[in-house]
């Protein structure tokens, strides 16, 4: 196993870390151990697939039809009485 040393780390950091830890009954240590081990669970790859694929199937399915600006959209919303 591999020792990692992290330094300059903010205090606020460290006890937002400590109240987590105490929380799910861990040692320091072993929550950021946990941290670690979620933070690269998900497959960035699968992810980024995934988002390609949804994101070509709405760009088919809108092809060709007629856009909204967005700002034309948010005008008419800040214009509209919300009361």
């Amino acid at each position: 196993m591999t020792t990692i040393e992290l330094r300059g780390i903010d205090s606020e950091l460290i006890d937002r870390l400590k109240r987590r830890a105490a929380l799910n009954n861990r040692s320091l240590e072993d929550e950021i151990r946990c941290v670690l081990e979620r933070s690269v669970a998900d497959d960035f790859d699968e992810k980024r697939a995934a988002f390609l694929i949804t994101s070509d199937r709405l760009r088919r399915m809108t092809h060709g039809k007629k856009q909204t600006p967005s700002e034309d959209l948010i005008r008419e919303d800040r214009d509209h009485d919300h009361r």
